[in-house]
């Protein structure tokens, strides 16, 4: 047998597959549909529906929470029946449905009448994009063979650089098309993208790595284990631990997978405190920012909407420079929990400078919208170092088969956050609280507790992934 590598090792382990532009380019175009149709949603509830801004909050709270709930349907159809592709090309055609549907809602004539076709879009658009959220991401590691492992840092920045290159134009495009042509056709345009997706995705059927449902493979999901070894734990042998007892039913690597399933839980249920500040940006910090004078850049007129593509246009700069630049630099100080723990600490510093500019706006101070340029380099700088490592860390430490399950729980933390918001404004609010200086205060102080809180948890966690724990990319 020969020592030297085979030509396919040498030649391609370094290489990113040809099919990964496939999904790069779907995952564009789907997050331009969907990011431009939310960027209406503050100015739309409240301006031609008369809602209050502390309603405008909760609608758009309730849908962004039901987007990230659905994964738990997408990834129970991916894991257990159709396997990740057919679960991303058939749920999109529900959510091309929902972009429809609200498109067609300026024909409607009444407010009722629009309110509906409101509610019904956005379901329609939660599903489809909830239910294909946790499979896409997960789809882009099974393209990648086992010796290709240390390109997935670099795939992950890649992929959420796509997600903020599509976003950007969708923030600047959509509230253009809605001044010039109408709520009709700027509704219109994102659908128009998410069919482009949908069609840019299929295209790449034939280059797919397609990793067959738990369903094919008999393995056992998570919930099958747990409750065997809840079930068994009376009947537990001395010194055999909580997962032990499930090893008479299921193999080593089924209870494996869902043994990892429990620690990275733990390090998910202090995020939803950064969700619910950074998905304030499509609300109340767009309506903050209404109450504003728009300023000009380049000769184009930069309007409360469109400041939202200021967090993609500093995502593009900072994923690469953060990701090529500074991680390899400092090694061991660039672990995933503590890059994460660092994101968590920026989003409450990111609310305490909104918190002061909502403070002099109260005052009667006449204020450019170009200060709220601050606070989004804060949050965005905060996202990269949390959200990018969470989508490497949820993958690299979950059980094979457990990934795409892994993905719906990290998934289902922006639920949980945007679930707060949608309360806390409910009950505290009196009409037009959720846009207060000691509103966003109270959010800072939150998150704050929670930064030290996840802080403890991180010390505590070890690592399954001997890469993650070194800070270098996974092998």
């Amino acid at each position: 047998m020969s020592s030297h590598p085979t030509p396919h090792t040498d030649r391609s382990r370094d290489r990113f597959p040809l099919q990964i532009k496939y999904i790069v380019g779907n995952e564009a175009c789907e997050r331009f549909s969907y990011y431009g149709m939310r960027s209406l949603l503050a100015i739309y509830i409240t301006g031609v529906l008369g809602a209050t801004q502390d309603r405008a909050t909760e609608i758009i709270h309730y849908f962004i929470f039901a987007n990230y709930f659905t994964p738990l349907l997408g990834a129970w159809l991916s894991d257990r029946v159709w396997g990740r592709y057919h679960t991303i090309l058939w749920i999109s055609l529900f959510y091309c449905a929902g972009h429809g549907v609200l498109a067609m809602s300026d024909l409607a004539t009444s407010v009722d009448s629009k309110t509906w076709c409101l509610y019904i879009g956005l379901g329609l658009i939660a599903f489809g994009s909830g239910g294909i959220k946790p499979c896409v991401s997960a789809f882009v590691g099974d393209q990648f063979r086992a010796d290709q492992g240390h390109l997935l840092q670099k795939a992950y920045g890649a992929f959420y650089w796509s997600i903020n290159f599509g976003s950007f134009f969708s923030f600047i495009v959509v509230p253009w098309v809605k001044d010039h042509h109408g709520y009709g056709w700027a509704f219109g345009v994102p659908g128009i993208l998410m069919g482009i997706a949908t069609l840019i995705f299929w295209l790449g059927t034939r280059h797919y790595v397609m990793v067959p449902p738990a369903r094919q493979t008999r393995q056992a999901g998570f919930f099958a284990v747990f409750f065997h070894a809840l079930a068994q734990s009376s009947r537990r042998r001395p010194g055999q631990g909580f997962w032990g007892a499930a090893r008479d039913r299921f193999s080593a690597e089924e209870v494996e997978a869902a043994a990892s399933v429990g620690p990275i839980l733990g390090v998910f249920a202090m995020i939803p405190a950064f969700w619910a500040l950074y998905d304030q940006s499509t609300s109340t910090w767009v309506l903050q920012g209404s109450q504003m004078e728009r300023f000009t850049l380049w000769g184009f007129e930069v309007t409360a909407e469109m400041m939202q593509s200021a967090n993609p246009a500093l995502v593009m700069i900072l994923v690469p420079l953060l990701t090529l630049g500074l991680y390899p630099r400092v090694g061991r100080l660039a672990t995933p929990l503590r890059r994460m723990g660092a994101g968590l600490v920026l989003g409450a510093c990111s609310f305490l400078i909104v918190a002061w500019l909502q403070g002099r706006l109260d005052r009667g101070e006449t204020l450019s919208l170009a200060w709220q340029i601050l606070p989004y380099a804060v949050l965005t700088t905060g996202e990269v170092l949390l959200s990018t490592t969470g989508l490497e860390f949820a993958f690299t430490e979950a059980g094979k088969q457990m990934k795409s399950t892994i993905m719906s729980f990290w998934l289902l933390t922006v639920a949980a956050g945007n679930l707060v918001v949608a309360w806390i404004t409910r009950w505290l609010g009196t009409g037009d609280s959720a846009v207060t200086e000691s509103r966003f205060q109270m959010y800072a102080l939150l998150t704050f507790v929670v930064a030290g809180a996840f802080a403890v948890v991180a010390h505590f966690y070890r690592y399954r992934n001997p890469a993650n724990a070194r800070g270098t990319a996974p092998a």
